[in-house]
This record gives structure tokens, sequence and C-alpha cells, in this order.
């Protein structure tokens, strides 16, 4: 009966430390310098840049540029993320995944799984504020950071 209560115990300790490294994991995705490498926990350095395409100009009163605008590349894990973002009338126009997690092929499935839905719901919230992708965390963390790199790029 001790021997049991001793793992069980142990056990119950372990399931609330990793729970606790993975919200501490997951609450912080480090974001690559704008030479494209990352310094997250066994990621691997990214090929892309970190610019702004700021293409257009400004129509009177406004403060945000229509053209494009590329976030800062996204470490993860399970590899880098960077989004891309069309803005057209001071409205996001369209939002192009340049990057998304390709770590293995289960890594590749999600993100292609995850991708057009986050795509869908920045265009219609017009905004990072959208709800997580269930089963794509790691994914949906890095898009919505580079995202939102790129809206403060374009003054949105």
């Amino acid at each position: 009966m001790r021997a049991r209560a001793a793992v069980s115990g142990i056990l119950a300790s372990l399931a609330i430390l990793v729970t606790a490294w993975q919200l501490g994991s997951a609450a912080s995705p480090t974001v690559g310098t704008t030479t494209g490498t990352s310094t997250d926990t066994g990621a691997s350095t990214g090929s892309g840049t970190s610019t702004s395409g700021g293409t257009g100009t400004s129509s009177p009163g406004t403060t945000v540029a229509d053209g494009s605008y590329t976030g800062e590349v996204v470490g993860t894990r399970f590899g880098d993320v960077q989004v891309a973002i069309t803005v057209s009338g001071g409205t996001i126009t369209d939002v192009t995944a340049l990057q998304l997690t390709d770590h293995d092929n289960r890594s590749v499935q999600i993100s292609n799984r995850a991708a057009p839905i986050l795509r869908d719901e920045v265009l219609a919230s017009q905004s990072a504020s959208v709800a997580n992708v269930s089963g794509a965390t790691y994914t949906t963390r890095a898009y919505l950071s580079s995202l939102q790199s790129a809206l403060d790029q374009a003054g949105l």
C-alpha cells in the first residue's frame, strides 16, 4: 500500500511539472532575430529574413500604408513560422504563410491543417486576436506572433 501511494505521488508530481513546463514553453515562443535565426530549444535556424515590404503609399488622413508587410520569423521547437500580410484601404486583404513548421511529417500535417483556418480567422477579425487552433498550439502562437509583427509594421 505504501509503495502504491509513493508511486502515485511521484506520478502526480511529474504530471504537474510537465504541465507547467508545457505552459511555460507555449506561452513564450521565441521571436527570431532580423537575420532569421531561431533560439528556441531544439529549433533549427531559419533561412528567411524579416523585412517589411510596405510598398504602397498611404492615403491622405490615414496612417496605414497599402502594401505588403512581412512579419518576423518566429522559432518553435518544430520549426520556424513567418507570415506576410497584404493591406489595402486600411484592411487586411490577404494573409500568406511564408514558412510553417517543418520539423517532421507530423509538424507539416499540423501546419497545413492550421494555416487555412488561421488565415480565415485573421481575415474575419482583421487582427491577431483569434482563437487557438486545437492541436496546433505551437503553430498558432508562432503564426499569430509573426502576424502581429507584420500588423505593427503596417500600423494596424
